[in-house]
């Protein structure tokens, strides 16, 4: 008995696969890894500017409430009578939203991207430094936005604040810190450290990212990371410290 094959599909001609451009991802180069890199050190950037003009702007409680104040109502008023009441700083306020969220996203993508490239862990123990870092960044921008949040509620939307929204912003930053609320104080300054500790990193990561960190500006790059972080943890906990203590009344 033969036995007949019938020939049908099997003998139809393939296409062959698409080949992907060499050096090219499929996704474009944001989802790359360099990608999101960039991602990172852009928006951190831009964060550490807010930073850097936030903290001149608190510090003006040294000259004095009508000094902050004015400051605190200029926020809010320039760009008038060309643009509406608060324009400005609500431009502002998204474009650090949107940061925040874009840093997040890449960094969680970052580490998660990392994770599948190692699936079994080495068998050798990561150094001490490199545990610490881990942690600091990851815990620590967890503390940072939960930080965030608080300050939002207390400072700038008067909820928990014992002044309450209406109030003078003076009044409400006065207030936040007195000495009898000194946890308050204390949550301030661990966050800030945290921030601080987080910058350095960051924005040594930075340089990293767009090429600057060769050997002839290591240490330079590293010292200005170093100072630009230390600086910022100073004036931000100057103007609470100097409430809470009582040089501030």
């Amino acid at each position: 008995m033969t036995a007949t094959i019938e020939r049908g599909s099997a003998t139809a001609p393939v296409s062959a696969p698409k080949k992907t451009p060499a050096g090219k991802k499929p996704g474009g180069f944001f989802s790359s890894s360099n990608g999101k890199k960039v991602v990172m050190a852009v928006t951190g950037a831009v964060m550490v500017l807010f930073l850097v003009g936030h903290m001149l702007g608190n510090l003006k409680i040294f000259l004095g409430r009508d000094s902050f104040n004015e400051y605190a109502h200029a926020l809010r008023t320039l760009l008038e009578p060309i643009a509406p009441y608060r324009t400005l700083l609500t431009i502002v306020e998204i474009v650090l939203v949107v940061s925040v969220a874009l840093h997040m996203w890449a960094a969680i993508s970052l580490s998660r991207r990392a994770g599948k490239a190692r699936p079994v862990k080495y068998v050798t123990k990561k150094s001490q430094a490199s545990g610490y870092t881990t942690h600091i960044m990851r815990w620590g921008g967890v503390t940072i936005v939960l930080f965030v949040l608080w300050h939002l509620l207390d400072l700038t939307f008067g909820v928990v604040n014992p002044k309450g929204y209406d109030s003078a912003p003076a009044d409400r930053m006065i207030a936040g810190f007195d000495a009898s609320r000194w946890w308050v104080t204390l949550i301030y300054l661990v966050a800030v450290v945290m921030v601080g500790l987080h910058l350095r990193h960051g924005i040594w990561s930075a340089f990293q990212t767009l090429g600057w960190a060769n050997r002839n500006r290591y240490r330079v790059l590293r010292g200005t990371a170093g100072v630009v972080s230390a600086l910022l943890v100073i004036g931000f906990l100057a103007p609470p410290l100097a409430i809470t203590f009582g040089v501030v009344k």
